[in-house]
């Protein structure tokens, strides 16, 4: 059964496995506690989703009327983030906990959230274009170049790679191998890079 939960990251660091004698790099991710706000039909709502929320007691923030009678259905007094998870879930009801506990077993977990903004960003930075030679009288050392030709078809061509704001976009990182579960801590360690900064809100889903 799929199963979805939300979190916050930590930070990265490394774990020692001692089969095969190598330093894993891993994510460190705050996962849970959620409760599940709300469960979508596709006979009512037209497709079948779980509307999931981040309870988080040390970061309680005020909500407004609209919001605070859909939590309150719930039993939840205050989320920090909310999101949906598509998919059918039988087992799960609204006013049920979302733990770390449901991930037992899981092996790979698909992992999404906002990758850091960077601003404006020229082609160098942005696309990894080469630049023009670096020597004296150049005048021609970050520039894009051609864009165009000037007599036809005498227009930019859509898509053409060019400066502009970077980072800041949704981002889904898939596969990524479930190296450690602690419950207590409510801690879920995944090999590799998750994106986002440090304290970053994610989507973490395993199958």
């Amino acid at each position: 059964m799929k199963i979805g939960i939300l979190g916050r990251k930590i930070g990265c660091s490394q774990l020692f496995d001692p089969e095969t004698r190598e330093v894993v790099p891993v994510t460190v991710i705050k996962a849970g506690p959620c409760l599940v706000l709300q469960k979508k039909t596709k006979e009512k709502d037209g497709y079948n989703a779980l509307q999931i929320g981040l309870i988080e007691p040390e970061k309680k923030k005020k909500v407004n009327k609209p919001l605070m009678g859909h939590l309150k259905a719930s039993g939840a007094g205050s989320a920090s983030f909310i999101r949906e998870i598509r998919g059918e879930f039988p087992s799960l009801q609204v006013g049920s906990h979302i733990s770390l506990e449901n991930f037992e077993g899981v092996e790979k977990v698909d992992v999404v959230g906002t990758s850091k903004g960077k601003g404006f960003q020229g082609v160098v930075f942005r696309h990894g274009f080469g630049g023009g030679a670096a020597t004296h009288g150049s005048m021609f050392h970050r520039a894009p170049g051609s864009i165009g030709a000037s007599s036809y078809p005498s227009r930019v061509f859509k898509g053409t790679r060019m400066g502009g704001r970077m980072g800041g976009k949704r981002v889904t990182v898939t596969n990524l191998k479930v190296v450690k579960i602690d419950t207590q801590n409510s801690l879920l360690l995944v090999k590799g890079a998750v994106p986002g900064p440090r304290n970053g809100l994610l989507v973490v889903s395993g199958q």
